[in-house]
């Protein structure tokens, strides 16, 4: 059964990921990028490849999204999933159920940070970053020659929160991206108990080991691994030179520094009622 690792992009996902991955599946919390492969992301090409479904539109993995989790599930294991995609319906298609989730975790993260990290993913400048977010037909894919072989839709930010934090098919752990950052044992020992609860397994909270975690999963680390061997989900810049860091600014991102007051006033209107309900400062 799936618990999913659930954010809009550019939120502190591929952290918690990280996070995760080096406490439940190495020895002692030591980090390697190699860990990732044990939380996937979903939907992925992997799982549509082999079918013989064309997938010649872009909605079309949509119709077998809950069938590829039942046979995920066959073996009927605890698994991790990292998603962008928002709990939604596609053509009349669900992303998934109760039957194939036990929870979520989601990670919420300030939108004025949000949409540096955006920018500076997807090569745009920040007023492009702030329609991205605000466009309710907004969605990622993956495509080989003409197959889309998976469809993520992400709708606007504020909705992509709604379909998480609303959902009444699972339970839904909701964290902030900061609070991962400034209490980052805390919320991890958090999200632990969590899955425990949610899995309804033996799992034992082990100290020493989620701080080695944490410790193997900082930012600067991250990076250094990064420039170091190469990251397979960062992207290749607009004009070939090379690939975007996806490990960027860290705790440099700070929207004071880098956003005008004209675009801070602008979001701080957009987003006026998630600021609050997050406890965002204006």
């Amino acid at each position: 059964m799936i618990i999913w690792i659930a954010s809009y992009p550019k939120s502190g996902n591929t952290w918690l990921r990280s996070l995760l991955a080096s406490y439940f599946f190495s020895k002692k919390g030591e980090f390697d990028f190699s860990l990732l492969d044990k939380i996937k992301q979903f939907p992925n090409s992997d799982y549509f490849i082999e079918d013989k479904d064309q997938y010649l539109t872009l909605e079309s993995t949509s119709k077998n999204w809950i069938k590829k989790q039942s046979i995920i599930n066959l073996d009927r294991k605890l698994k991790f999933f990292k998603t962008h995609n928002a709990i939604c319906s596609i053509n009349g298609n669900s992303f998934t159920d109760s039957k194939n989730s036990l929870g979520a975790v989601y990670i919420v993260r300030d939108p004025r940070n949000v949409i540096t990290s955006l920018a500076n993913h997807y090569q745009t400048d920040q007023n492009e970053a702030l329609s991205f977010m605000t466009n309710e037909k907004r969605y990622i894919y993956q495509k080989k020659g003409e197959r889309f072989l998976a469809f993520s839709p992400l709708f606007s930010w504020s909705s992509h929160i709604e379909s998480w934090t609303t959902t009444k098919l699972f339970p839904v752990l909701t964290i902030r991206y900061e609070d991962l950052h400034l209490e980052t044992f805390e919320t991890l020992k958090k999200v632990i108990s969590f899955i425990k609860t949610v899995s309804k397994s033996n799992i034992s909270f082990k100290r020493e080991k989620a701080k080695q975690s944490i410790y193997s999963c900082g930012f600067d680390r991250l990076k250094d691994l990064e420039k170091k061997k190469g990251f397979s989900e960062s992207v290749i810049k607009k004009d070939k030179s090379g690939n975007v860091d996806f490990f960027n600014l860290g705790k440099d991102n700070n929207y004071k520094k880098i956003l005008n007051k004209k675009l801070i006033d602008k979001m701080n209107s957009i987003y006026h009622e998630k600021l609050i309900k997050f406890k965002y400062e204006k």
